[in-house]
C-alpha cells in the first residue's frame, strides 16, 4: 500500500502528455488517467465532446504570450459557435457538458494558482494539500501537471473564466453557469485576500452573473424550481458578497463603471428583496460587516434594503406582541 501511494504521488508531478509519450520496448503506451471531468460529465461519450474539451484544456495551459495560444482559442470558439447554430438538442448537450466541466476546471486551477501565490492560511493550504493527495491516490485520479499550472498566472486563469462564463451564457445556460459560481465557495474566501489584478477580474466575473439572475426562474411556477432558484440566489450572496464589498474595484481605472455599479446595486437589492425574512437579515448581516469593515470602498450600497428590513421586522415584532395581548 506505501509503495502504491508514494508511486502515484511521484507519477502525479508529470506532465501528463510526457506519460503519453513514454513506450516500453514491447511498444505498450503509458496513458494518463482519464480526467475526472471527462468521466464525471460525460464527455468522452462523443468525438466532438472530447475535442471541445481538448482544445479548452490547451488554452488553459498555453500561456497567453504563446502565437498559439489565439489560435487554440479562436478553434474553441468556431467548435462552441459551430454546434450552437445547428440548432441540435445533443450538440447543444455537448456545449453544455464541456463547458461547464472545463468551467470547473478552472475554478479549481485559479484557487490552486492563488494557494501557490500564498494567499489565504496556512490551514487553508495544508486542508487544500491533503485533499488533493486524497483525490489523487485514494480515488485514483492522477492530479493536473503540477509545472502546467505554475506557468500560467491566476490572472490569465480568471479572465479564462470569465470568457467562459461569457460562452455558457452565450449558449443559454445561465443558470448552470450562475449555479456552479454560488457553488465556488472555496474561490470566494480566496480572493478576498487575492492581489488587486485578481480581484478586479473575479468582480466582473460576479457582477456578470449577477446581472445573470435579474430575470431567471421569472417563468418559473412549480414551488420546487422557484424554492431551488432561490436557493441558488441566496447563495450567491452569501458566497460573493464579501468579494463585492472588500474586493478593490481601482481608483484609476475602475473595474466597473458608475453606471454598471449602480445598476448591480439595484440587481442585488431585487434579489435580496425575493428572498424570506431570515434570508434577509443573514445577508445583511453579511453585507454590513464586510461594508463597515472596509473603509476603502462605499460599494455595493444596500442600505435601502437594510432600512426595509428593518421596517419590515418592526412591523412583525408589534404582530407578535398583539398575538401575546
Amino acid at each position: 500500500s506505501s509503495l502504491l501511494f508514494f508511486l502515484r504521488l511521484f507519477l502525479s508531478f508529470f506532465p501528463s502528455h510526457y506519460l503519453h509519450s513514454l513506450k516500453s520496448e514491447n511498444g505498450y503506451t503509458f496513458k494518463p488517467t482519464q480526467s475526472s471531468y471527462i468521466a464525471d460529465s460525460g464527455i468522452g461519450d462523443s468525438g466532438i465532446g472530447r475535442s471541445l474539451w481538448q482544445l479548452l484544456v490547451s488554452v488553459n495551459d498555453i500561456p497567453v504570450s504563446s502565437t498559439k495560444y489565439g489560435i487554440v482559442r479562436s478553434l474553441a470558439e468556431r467548435l462552441i459557435e459551430g454546434n450552437n447554430r445547428e440548432d441540435v438538442e445533443a450538440l447543444r448537450e455537448v456545449n453544455r457538458r464541456v463547458l461547464s466541466a472545463a468551467f470547473s476546471r478552472t475554478i479549481c486551477r485559479v484557487e490552486a494558482a492563488l494557494i501557490e501565490m500564498g494567499t489565504g492560511s496556512g490551514q487553508f493550504r495544508l486542508d487544500r494539500v491533503f485533499r488533493t493527495v486524497r483525490d489523487g491516490v485514494w480515488s485514483g485520479r492522477v492530479r493536473e501537471d503540477v509545472s502546467s499550472r505554475l506557468g500560467n498566472s491566476a490572472e490569465k486563469l480568471v479572465a479564462e473564466l470569465l470568457w467562459l462564463t461569457q460562452k455558457l451564457v452565450g449558449c443559454g445556460f445561465e443558470e448552470e453557469a450562475v449555479e456552479r459560481w454560488a457553488s465556488a465557495s472555496n474561490l470566494a474566501q480566496l480572493s478576498v485576500v487575492a492581489e488587486n489584478r485578481v480581484q478586479g477580474s473575479l468582480v466582473k466575473v460576479s457582477a456578470f452573473l449577477f446581472r445573470q439572475t435579474k430575470d431567471t426562474g421569472l417563468e418559473e411556477t412549480e414551488g420546487g424550481n422557484k424554492q431551488r432558484l432561490r436557493q441558488t440566489k441566496m447563495k450567491m450572496l452569501i458566497t460573493w458578497l464579501p468579494l463585492l464589498c472588500r474586493g478593490n474595484n481601482g481608483n484609476d481605472i475602475p473595474v466597473l463603471s458608475l453606471s454598471e455599479r449602480a445598476e448591480l446595486e439595484m440587481i442585488l437589492e431585487d434579489v435580496i428583496d425575493m428572498l424570506q425574512h431570515e434570508e434577509q437579515e443573514q445577508v445583511l448581516s453579511l453585507w454590513l460587516h464586510h461594508f463597515t469593515y472596509c473603509p476603502s470602498s462605499d460599494w455595493p450600497n444596500l442600505h435601502a434594503s437594510y432600512a426595509r428590513w428593518c421596517t419590515t421586522s418592526r412591523k412583525l415584532f408589534f404582530s407578535s406582541i398583539k398575538d401575546v395581548k
